[in-house]
Order: structure tokens, then sequence, then C-alpha cells
């Protein structure tokens, strides 16, 4: 017996394919958009701090120069950090209270209580700054100028202000491999590496440099960089990229070595001092405090590194010697960070530049949308005034 397909039939078929095609576009962001080009006034618009100055729930007479609790400063350790841990008056995790609580620099010399918050990757540094000291995360974070320009537009309602070098590596982050002699080698090969990392960004440099394109290799997503050394000795990489003196014991141990460092490239990846927008505009007395803390701390460390280096070796002996760290990681000086921000004197490599060529690149990847401006960045008042009263 043959069926009969009546106008029912044909009209439900319809209505069905009409469904699916609206529920795919209203998936894919089609429908709203439609809905907001057609009817202005029906958009759902959703506003956040970032739509505002950062500084206008700044109090309007100073009521409190620094804050009443601990100003929070979080960091993944590099040789860098050396004047960080040197001058904070206690060194905590995210979860736990501060460890051996002491008399830092910046206690002793600027009656400023300031926490060192260690984080085992950048990413969780990120997320920290974006929460802000007063709910659960931190202030001010040391965290690399490739980072930054990556993250600047999803930090939007932090509005970070850089107002520090910190300091760059000149052989801290380093690429090692098994089986592999030469860069070119590393074409059709496996390279372990935390995405979300300075390493990362040395690795793209290191493949421009050898000619590779960025699916020559296969990469291999680590939850870190402190996996890096890991994922080498357990096999799962031909080369890993993350910091020396865990990636090169690894290699050592498979009978394979280290390729190349940032000595290759001693300006690429630079630490800076981002801090959130709101507490800069609150507390503008305690950033120069910290700034004037964190130099002296350069200062102390550049003469005599074995204090600093001491609990460097305490919080991260994956870094390997403490000492040579510091060396490959060195601390930077006021004169270095007037010429790195083109206040006064000549850097190789500016913060516009490096900032610029790293959002214009992360743009190229599709790791983010749009490149952020280096100047929207940038909060040089303090390290002026510092250098001011230092005579600079």
């Amino acid at each position: 017996m043959k069926l009969q397909r009546g106008p029912g039939v044909w009209l439900t078929l319809a209505l069905l394919v009409m469904g699916g095609v609206y529920l795919a576009a209203s998936r894919l962001g089609y429908v709203d958009r439609a809905v907001a080009r057609l009817f202005p006034s029906a958009r759902r618009l959703r506003l956040s701090s970032g739509d505002f100055p950062s500084g206008v729930a700044a109090p309007l007479t100073g009521v409190a120069s620094v804050p009443l609790r601990p100003v929070l400063v979080g960091f993944t350790p590099r040789g860098t950090s050396a004047t960080l841990l040197l001058a904070a008056s206690g060194i905590r995790t995210p979860e736990a209270p501060p460890v051996a609580p002491r008399d830092g620099l910046l206690k002793t010399a600027y009656a400023l209580d300031t926490q060192a918050v260690l984080f085992s990757s950048e990413d969780e540094v990120r997320q920290a700054l974006a929460l802000g000291g007063d709910n659960g995360g931190v202030d001010m974070a040391a965290l690399s100028v490739d980072r930054l320009a990556q993250w600047a537009p999803a930090l939007r309602d932090a509005a970070p202000h850089t107002v520090l070098l910190l300091g760059r590596s000149r052989g801290q982050e380093a690429l090692a491999a098994v089986g592999v002699d030469t860069l070119e080698g590393l074409k059709g090969k496996r390279v372990a590496v935390h995405t979300q990392s300075s390493s990362f960004y040395f690795g793209l440099w290191l493949l421009a440099r050898a000619g590779l394109l960025l699916n020559d290799v296969t990469w291999v997503e680590l939850p870190s960089s402190l996996d890096a050394g890991r994922a080498l000795r357990e096999g799962r990489a031909d080369a890993v990229l993350g910091l020396l003196g865990d990636v090169e014991v690894a290699a050592k141990d498979r009978g394979g070595k280290v390729l190349a460092t940032t000595a290759d490239a001693p300006h690429l990846v630079a630490t800076v001092l981002v801090v959130r927008g709101e507490f800069a505009a609150r507390y503008p007395d305690a950033v120069r405090r910290v700034l004037r803390g964190l130099l002296d701390a350069q200062a102390e460390t550049a003469k005599n590194p074995g204090p600093a280096a001491r609990l460097l070796g305490e919080v991260a002996p994956y870094l390997g010697d403490p000492h040579f760290a510091i060396e490959s990681a060195p601390p930077a000086d006021l004169a270095a960070n007037l010429a790195f921000f083109g206040i006064a004197g000549e850097a190789p490599v500016t913060y516009d530049e490096l900032f610029r060529s790293a959002a214009e690149l992360y743009v190229k990847l599709n790791r983010t949308r749009t490149a952020a401006q280096a100047e929207d960045t940038l909060d040089l008042s303090a390290l002026k005034s510092v250098a001011e009263a230092r005579g600079l």
C-alpha cells in the first residue's frame, strides 16, 4: 500500500528544517547579531568595570596612603624574583598563610607589609591579578611582557599598569631535546610546552630563527612549565621548552642536550611588575614604596647575592643553582628601567617594541582577537618619581 504524503507532512518537515536552522544559527551567534542589527534597542548589553576609568572609586582624600592589609604580589619563580623575595615580609601560596614571616626591606625601610604569593604557572598569576587582592587574588604581579601583550584584552577589567622592569631572561628559558642536534632537526618532532608561558614565546622565536613553520612540529600541551622536564624523561616529547635548571637535567638523563637558551635572545623575555589600575589609583604611595624597595633589593643583590639566592633556592629548587639562576635572569636596576621604558638612555629593545610585536604575533596566531596598545598598559609616574628623587 502506497502512503500518501499530504500537505501536513510537508509542513511538518519544513518546520523541523526551519527549527534546526534556527537552532544552529542561534548557537553560532547569527541570531543575536541579526537582532542587534535590525532592532538596536533590543541589544543585550553587559556592563563591566572595564567600561569605566579604574580610579573612579578612589577616595576623595588620602584616607590611607597604603592598604591596611598586606600588599599581595603574585609571581612564578625566576632569577628576577630574587628582589621580590628579599623585599617581601612573607612568602605564601594562594591557599596557605605566609611561610616564616620576616621583616623584609619593604617593611623595615618603607613600613609596607608586602607578601610574595607563589604560583606554579603564569596563567594562575593572570587569574589572581584578574580577581584582585580584596577578592582572593593579588594586587600586583610579575609577568613577562609577551604574556601581558596576549592577556591585556582579557584583563581589561583589572586595567593592568606596567610600572617597573624586574629583569630579562638571559639563559633561564631553554629548549632541550633527545635525538635532535639542531633547531632544523625539530621538523616533524613532538615539542612539549606550556603555551601560556614565556617559554612558548621563546619557542616561537626559535622556529622563526630556524625557518620552520608553526605546524612543522607537533605541539604537546603541558599544564605548566614545571612539567617540561618530566615530559622529556617520560618520552612524551622529543623536545621541551621550559626552565633551564629543569630541562637540562632531564635531557642529560636521556642522553640529550640543550639546543638553545634565551642567552641567544637576551632582550626577548622581559619580566615586568604589573599593578591593577584600581589599586594604583587608591594607593599610589604604596606603588612608589614597592618600587623603591625592589630597587633597593636589586642593589643589595648585586652587591651580595647570598641572601636572595638562599631565599630563591628554598622557594624554587627546580631552578638549579640559585646563584646561577640569578645570573641567568638578573634583576634590573634603575638605569636599565629608564632605558627600557624610553625615559633616559638607550635599550636594544624597548617596552613599546616588545609589547607591540608580541601583541601582533598573538593576533596572527589567533590567540587573541585584537592587539592591545602598549601605551594603554603603562603607568610610569611612580618610576619617574623614584628616578627624580634619586637624581636620575
